[in-house]
């Protein structure tokens, strides 16, 4: 199937785009046997739009290439490839009977990452707690489940334990951790810039006061009460869950355990004219505060891309916080596939959960994560999974195995 080339797709009105964007998906739907094409959604077709006209093949180098020839080589096959990924991705999108994996879900249409106006809170660069970054500290299920989750590591042992009646905290109920982190690192970083100036800062407060609106902006959903109504859930689960890690000193003759919740007490402070909650006090744990609020100026944090926010699939939010752990420095990291099961805490069985990532990988191919490419490699023993950040060269000396 000839498609059109991104010049010709560029001239085409809006109406005209979302036309032939429908007419290549009946297309393409009948031509694998479908029966009954359903058509793109508004969202599926507003993505489209967007990696029809902004894919680009810059590691082919062509503006370098100085051998007319080979750079019209090189343009056609860009170009080629280009239209095959646009042709997987419209059959990807299409409804079918078969369950689509989509691993990054668009923005709300309300989106103010740029806006000057947004909450100070919500522009500053996403922080993740570092200590947490190589397990999942999360359940992988949409659904809050019970259970425990038990992490055996070289030089720790890690239990999540969720409350009985709560369940464990899910990955998207993790993103109010995430805001208050970010808003305790903001705030650490303004009293530095203030002790700097030879002024006399109070030390950030040990809670904080986020409305609703703020923490939806913050983690890019919409603004519908149906967000609102899921907030107070996500804060039951936050607060029931906790984390007790034991440190593995084997030289040692006792070992050092520790155990605190993902968040402290939680007040609501207001509620909406529909009793949905407006504005909340959370108490800030103890192990956050310290990490962030520390005299070294050295906070155990990293910062987060604000598209790990648009990633759907809670695995997937578990390999990109990983690759931003392992790889984020180096440039590329290995991880048995054994072990990146161990690590996600996921209860599936390691065939399907096998299975379940290399979706994920397939799909990153033409959607990818934010800042890392993906891949299974054939590996001693076994498979490994290879993370690679796309905006660095990596050498041979320079990759982290685990």
């Amino acid at each position: 199937m000839n498609l059109k080339t991104q010049a010709e797709f560029s001239d085409l009105s809006l109406e005209e785009k979302n036309l032939y964007l429908q007419e290549v998906a009946v297309r393409i739907s009948l031509l694998d046997g479908e029966e009954d094409p359903q058509p793109l959604s508004k969202e599926a077709l507003m993505r489209l739009r967007r990696f029809y006209m902004r894919r680009r093949a810059s590691d082919l180098a062509l503006e370098s290439t100085t051998d007319v020839l080979l750079r019209d080589t090189l343009q056609r096959m860009s170009e080629a490839v280009h239209l095959g990924e646009v042709k997987q991705l419209i059959k990807h999108e299409a409804p079918s009977k078969k369950e689509t994996i989509v691993t990054l879900r668009e923005p709300p249409h309300d989106d103010s990452q740029l806006s000057f106006f947004s909450p100070p809170t919500y522009d500053a660069p996403l922080k993740d707690d570092v200590n947490l970054m190589d397990v999942a500290p999360f359940s992988l299920s949409k659904n809050s489940r019970g259970g425990v989750i038990r992490y055996e590591l070289p030089d720790a042992i890690i239990t999540i334990e969720g409350g009985a009646e709560t369940g464990l905290a899910t990955a998207f109920d993790y993103d109010i951790f995430l805001h208050m982190v970010t808003s305790l690192t903001g705030t650490m970083k303004e009293y530095r810039i203030a002790e700097k100036k030879g002024l006399r800062p109070s030390l950030p407060p040990r809670c904080y006061r986020p409305s609703m609106g703020e923490i939806l902006s913050f983690a890019r959903r919409g603004q519908g009460g149906r967000q609102y109504e899921r907030i107070e859930g996500a804060l039951d689960r936050l607060q029931a869950t906790r984390i007790k890690i034991t440190n593995l000193n084997h030289a040692a003759k006792r070992r050092a355990s520790e155990s605190f919740p993902l968040i402290g007490r939680y007040k609501v402070i207001s509620r909406t004219k529909g009793n949905k909650i407006d504005m909340v006090e959370i108490d800030i744990p103890d192990w956050v505060y310290k990490g962030v609020v520390n005299p070294t100026d050295k906070p155990s944090v990293l910062t987060l891309d604000a598209d790990y926010f648009l990633i759907a699939k809670p695995l997937a939010r578990f390999i990109y916080r990983l690759a931003r752990k392992s790889a984020g420095t180096s440039g590329m990291s290995d991880y048995g596939l054994e072990t990146v099961h161990l690590r996600s805490g996921s209860a599936l069985p390691f065939a399907k959960f096998r299975k379940a990532l290399q979706e994920i990988v397939e799909d990153s191919k033409i959607c990818p994560l934010p800042e890392f490419n993906l891949e299974i490699l054939p590996a001693k023993g076994g498979e490994k999974l290879r993370m690679t950040k796309r905006t660095m060269q990596i050498t041979g000396g320079e990759q982290q195995a685990a």
